[in-house]
C-alpha cells in the first residue's frame, strides 16, 4: 500500500490538484474555518496541520522537533507540497496557530474523512461497537496562568476502526457525567453497542442509550454499590430453579503470563432489574485469572446488558468486553508512549487539545492502514517521508 520512492513520485506531487483529491487530508484540512486574524496569516491552516502531522509521522513528539524536522527537507517539501512561502513555520508559529483552531472541527473533518473510507469495507448489517472513556492531558496540570488551565478529555471510540466519533474536552475529570449526554444521542449512537466504565453505569446513561437506538454493556461497581451487591448475590448463590445459565470462556497465553477469562450469563434477573435499569436483557459474571511464573491474581465483575440472548451469546459478551480495553490499550497508552502525548509541555489556549486530537487521527490512520508495530512504521516514514506525504496529499481511497 505504500510502497512508493522518493524519486520516482516526487514529480508527480509537484502537479498535485486538490479539486481532484476529495477525499485527501489535506483538502479535508482546507475546509476548517480560519479564526485568525486578517492580518499576519503567512501560512494556511491547512498547511501548518499537515506538517504537525508530517512530523509526528515521522515519530516527531514536540513541536520544536517538528520544525526542525520540516525545515531539514524543506527543499524537497517545496516540489510536493502546495507552499507559497519560501520558509516553513517555526516552532512558535505552529503553537499560535494551534491556539485558534477549533478541536471538534478537526476532529470531525479527520475522522469523518476516515468514517467514508472504511464504509466502503464495512461488513453489511455490522453492529458496530464503540467504547466511552475519558483520559486527562498531564502534561497540562500543575499549571496556574489562567490560559494553561487542566484539560480533561473524553472520546467515543469506534474499537473494530480506531476512529474517533466524537471528542469533548471537560476542565476536570469529575466533569465526565455532567457532559455524557453530549455522546448518547442518534447521530453517534444508532444502530451501535456502547460500552463504558462503571462510572457510567447510571440510570440515565440506559435510558438515553436506548432512546438512541444503541445498545449498551455496563460494569457494575461500588458506585452502584445496590446493584453490585444483587448481581453478586445472584451469581455466588444462585437459585435452584435457574433455568438460564451459560457459560464462555477464553485462554490466551504471551509476555510470561496465562490469563483465563470465565464468563457466567443470564436472564433470570431482568424483571427484578427492569424496574430501575431501563432494556436490561441480561446480567453476567467475568472472572479473570491471570497466573505469573512466581504469583497468580484473580478479579471477578459484573454488569449487565441491554442486548438480548438472541443478539449476543456469552461468547459475545466476553469478546465485547475484552475490545473495550482497545480504548485503553490502543488509543490512550498509544498515544502517551508511542506519542509522548503525557510529556507535551504545548499548554496555551486550544493547542493541547488539538494536539490531541491529531495524535488520535495518527493512531486512526495507522489502524486504517493496518499497522502493527507503529513505532517501526514512524521510522520507516522518517526514512522515506514522500510515504508519509502521499498519505496526507492522495486520495485515502486510493492507497
Amino acid at each position: 500500500m505504500m510502497n512508493y520512492t522518493i524519486v520516482g513520485e516526487a514529480s508527480e506531487l509537484a502537479e498535485w490538484s486538490k479539486e481532484s483529491e476529495a477525499l485527501s487530508v489535506y483538502e479535508a484540512l482546507s475546509t476548517l474555518e480560519d479564526r485568525r486574524g486578517r492580518k499576519g496569516k503567512r501560512y494556511s491552516l491547512a498547511l501548518v496541520i499537515t506538517c504537525v502531522l508530517l512530523g509526528k509521522l515521522a515519530g516527531e513528539t514536540t513541536l520544536l522537533a517538528i520544525a526542525d524536522w520540516i525545515r531539514l527537507r524543506q527543499d524537497w517539501l517545496h516540489t510536493v507540497l502546495p507552499t507559497t512561502r519560501k520558509a516553513f513555520p517555526c516552532a512558535a508559529t505552529y503553537s499560535n496557530v494551534l491556539r485558534s483552531v477549533d478541536p471538534a472541527q478537526v476532529n470531525q473533518r479527520l475522522m469523518d474523512l476516515l468514517t467514508r473510507v472504511r464504509a466502503e469495507r464495512r461488513a453489511a448489517g455490522e453492529q458496530a461497537h464503540v467504547a466511552l472513556d475519558g483520559k486527562t492531558l498531564r502534561g497540562t496540570q500543575h499549571h496556574q496562568a489562567e490560559d494553561q488551565k487542566k484539560l480533561h478529555q473524553m472520546n467515543l471510540y469506534e474499537t473494530q476502526t480506531g476512529v474517533v466519533l466524537k471528542e469533548l474536552a471537560v476542565a476536570e475529570k469529575a466533569n465526565e457525567l455532567t457532559h455524557m449526554q453530549a455522546f448518547l444521542n442518534q447521530v453517534l449512537l444508532s444502530g451501535r453497542i456502547i460500552t463504558a466504565d462503571a462510572l457510567y453505569t447510571q440510570h440515565a446513561f440506559c435510558l438515553d442509550t436506548i432512546s438512541a437506538g444503541a445498545d449498551y454493556l455496563l460494569i457494575a461497581k461500588q458506585n452502584q454499590s445496590t446493584l453490585a451487591n444483587d448481581l453478586a448475590l445472584f451469581f455466588t448463590e444462585p437459585p435452584a430453579d435457574c433455568r438460564d445459565w451459560r457459560t464462555a470462556s477464553s485462554l490466551d497465553k504471551g509476555h510470561g503470563r496465562l490469563e483465563t477469562r470465565d464468563m457466567w450469563v443470564s436472564t433470570e434477573l431482568n424483571g427484578f432489574l427492569a424496574r430501575e435499569w431501563y432494556g436490561v436483557e441480561q446480567v453476567f459474571c467475568l472472572r479473570r485469572r491471570v497466573q505469573h511464573p512466581l504469583k497468580c491474581t484473580q478479579q471477578v465483575v459484573y454488569g449487565f446488558t441491554s442486548l438480548t440472548a438472541q443478539q449476543a451469546d456469552a461468547a459475545r459478551l466476553l469478546a465485547l468486553i475484552r475490545a473495550h480495553w482497545s480504548i485503553e490499550n490502543h488509543l490512550h497508552y498509544r498515544r502517551d508512549v508511542t506519542l509522548a502525548e503525557d510529556a507535551c509541555q504545548v499548554r496555551k489556549g486550544a493547542a493541547p487539545h488539538v494536539l490531541a486530537v491529531l495524535n488520535s487521527f495518527v493512531l486512526a490512520l495507522f489502524d486504517w492502514c493496518q499497522v502493527t508495530n507503529a513505532k517501526q512504521c514512524m521510522r520507516r516514514l522518517d526514512a522515506c517521508p514522500l510515504q508519509a506525504v502521499q498519505l496526507l496529499l492522495k486520495s485515502l481511497s486510493e492507497n
